[in-house]
């Protein structure tokens, strides 16, 4: 009994000793790890403010692998990287995030949603497609990914997938698309025009009115289908509709009808039909249609008379152009003209109500921000008219 209390109060101190040196050293190995993380992130900034990204994007991921903690600060990196259009070092710092095996599901799904964004900005659009549609099993990404990959199609001009999505955005999220499908349909019925297929274009029209009885892009091609058949009184029923559905497009249609009453051997019909249009709604693009016909069938002094009555009525830079281009050619004329065609051919365009983006022909989508139904059917002139 003696000799075991002695043996205790030997190997006491031992162990006092063993614990005290143990504390310490772990104590010294986690302010190593501390330290490790903030040197990194130190240089790391340090190469962003030497415009030295890659090896600050080394330094960053050496920052995230001694503290998970810090996987916003790769967010934040990786985003301003895609805001600055570097979508490869974007790209880059999504990437590693992606395949790290201990990180959370939640930030992985954030980190493949950012990434599928990165593609999309740097135009990669099989890649966002393939990144959004796994993502489609995320609930907290799924209407934001099924967005994008309407986006995508629409880029890619898939109009069917455009379509599908669109459905299932109004069924999943509320979003009311109808306008949208209706073009999407549009866009398929002139793909099948071009290609011949009657049938098939007559199929997405019917598809477009269905989804938006309104749609006047619907009714312009059902004219232009029925003309193709043969069928001029059913094309100028569908113009005529155009004016009754939404008076501001007729001067997308007048043309048309002109031409088609024209055709027909209803001349006279044709030209009162553009004189009644231009009194009832004037447009700069109406009184050019109306002034080259009524011009080739009724003669020079007609079209002249046409143009004082307007200009009376509707000043503008284009008609007076018009009428000096009909007039003798003499020095001080001609170069007043000239400069009024200089200045009409900056006037003569379309303006997306949106984006401001400015075009020489009408468009249903904005070929700059991809908006539907965003270009006014007038020219500049008529809208910053006072």
């Amino acid at each position: 009994m003696i000799e075991l209390e002695l043996w205790y109060l030997l190997l006491l101190p031992v162990l006092f000793a063993a614990g005290w040196w143990l504390r310490g050293f772990d104590a010294r190995q986690r302010g190593v790890d501390a330290e490790g993380g903030p040197r990194a992130y130190f240089r790391g900034l340090n190469y962003l403010l030497n415009e030295q990204p890659d090896k600050a994007i080394d330094a960053f991921i050496e920052v995230v692998r001694l503290d998970p903690e810090t996987i916003d600060l790769h967010f934040a990196l990786g985003n301003l990287f895609r805001r600055r259009g570097e979508i490869d070092r974007a790209v880059r710092i999504h990437t590693h995030l992606v395949n790290r095996a201990d990180l959370p599901a939640r930030s992985r799904a954030e980190a493949l949603a950012e990434l599928g964004q990165d593609y999309l900005k740097g135009g990669l659009l099989d890649r966002a497609e393939e990144t959004f549609t796994r993502l489609l099993d995320e609930p907290r990404h799924r209407v934001e990914s099924l967005r994008a990959l309407l986006r995508i199609y629409q880029m890619e001009r898939e109009w069917d997938k455009a379509i599908d999505i669109a459905r299932r955005l109004e069924r999943e999220a509320g979003e009311s698309s109808h306008a949208q499908v209706a073009h999407f349909h549009c866009e398929s019925a002139e793909k099948a025009l071009k290609a011949g297929d009657e049938a098939v274009a007559r199929v997405h029209l019917e598809q477009a009115v269905k989804s938006n009885r309104r749609s006047v892009r619907a009714l312009i091609l059902a004219g232009d289908l029925a003309l193709r058949a043969g069928r001029s009184d059913e094309a100028l029923a569908h113009w005529k509709r155009v004016g009754e559905t939404s008076p501001e497009h007729l001067p997308l249609v007048a043309g048309r009808v002109a031409d088609a009453l024209d055709a027909a051997g209803r001349r006279a019909e044709a030209a009162n039909f553009l004189r009644r249009s231009l009194l009832d709604h004037p447009s700069i693009d109406l009184l050019d249609a109306a002034h080259k016909r009524i011009a080739a069938w009724e003669g020079a002094a007609a079209a002249e008379a046409l143009l004082r009555e307007e200009l009376q009525r509707h000043p503008s830079l284009l008609g007076f152009e018009r009428l000096l281009a009909g007039r003798a050619a003499e020095p001080p004329m001609d170069q007043l003209r000239l400069l009024l065609q200089s200045q009409v051919r900056k006037l003569a365009r379309y303006r997306c109500s949106k984006c401001g983006f400015r075009a020489r022909e009408f468009h249903w989508q904005c070929p700059g921000c991809s908006s539907w139904d965003s270009y006014p059917p007038r020219r500049i002139e008529e809208l910053d008219a006072p």
